[in-house]
């Protein structure tokens, strides 16, 4: 099945305003097959093509940002929409990176809806904050009742590789899901270049990376945390939490992403054939 794309007249940046891009996606339940069937782009944002390799139900994509990096002035916007009894693995292609601003502020906002039944997966690989960036990172999901929504960010603070650290800057962050209407969870901060709260126990406890796993489902319960609970952590401090009714909340701290990248997949091999009754399928763009 093709889906039907809408291609809207691409936007060209001007040092002034940056880039403004917006992608919408929509799947779609049709027998046992889910299917890309809406696609409308614009400017420097699309979806490869729908990928199918856990068979028929479960459609995988890869989010393409072609520049390879959010700037000062940039405005994107994800809006996807998973419709009833669908499913749906969104991921990235590689780290994002939000760059050094000369004074403009860039946001991306992503918005997720989930349809009774469906069940959306949105896995993007980590995003690398450079000294000096400006930026807001919104995400926003409705859910239909018995809708499940897994959801992974992974930040990483400075380019550790080159013994930078965030020392000027800031990233706003905010986060909220709800189910029917009625809020799950709501969670806003900023995180400042130079702050104290980066080397405080209370905030970053001197580790670069933070990470965070959210699951929201009716079978996400007490033993489902509890199985979470016993894997632990091989570098770097994890924990997991239940916020009733049915989110589970795994956050994690330490000196790399890839430590934490594999706690969290870790976790999902746990959860998945819980909440989703398949075993964990890694993305194959991850091993590349």
């Amino acid at each position: 099945m093709i889906a039907v794309i809408d291609r809207l007249p691409a936007l060209v940046p001007s040092s002034a305003s940056g880039w403004e891009a917006m992608l919408r996606l929509g799947f779609e339940r049709r027998g046992a097959r889910t299917v890309l069937a809406r696609r409308t782009h614009r400017g420097p944002l699309r979806l490869q093509k729908a990928l199918y390799p856990e068979g028929e139900a479960v459609c995988h994509g890869i989010v393409l940002h072609p520049p390879a990096g959010i700037v000062g002035g940039d405005s994107l916007e994800i809006d996807v929409s998973v419709d009833a009894g669908a499913h749906a693995l969104l991921t990235t292609p590689g780290a994002g990176k939000w760059y050094r601003s000369a004074g403009a502020s860039a946001r991306l906002v992503q918005r997720i809806a989930v349809g009774e039944g469906g069940v959306c997966e949105w896995l993007p690989q980590e995003s690398i904050v450079f000294d000096g960036a400006l930026g807001r990172l919104a995400t926003e999901v409705e859910l239909a009742r018995g809708a499940c929504f897994v959801g992974s960010e992974m930040l990483c603070f400075g380019r550790t590789g080159a013994g930078e650290c965030f020392a000027h800057g800031e990233l706003r962050l905010s986060m909220r899901i709800r189910r029917e209407g009625r809020p799950l969870w709501l969670e806003r901060g900023c995180i400042d270049g130079g702050s104290v709260l980066l080397d405080s126990p209370v905030g970053l406890a001197g580790q670069p990376v933070v990470g965070s796993l959210l699951v929201a489902s009716p079978r996400c319960d007490t033993g489902l945390r509890d199985a979470c609970r016993e894997i632990v952590p091989a570098v770097g401090q994890g924990g997991v939490t239940l916020v009733p009714p049915g989110l589970l909340v795994a956050r994690w701290l330490g000196p790399a992403c890839e430590p934490g990248r594999e706690w969290f997949l870790r976790l999902l091999s746990a959860i998945r054939p819980v909440v989703a009754g398949l075993p964990m399928r890694v993305p194959r763009i991850w091993n590349t």
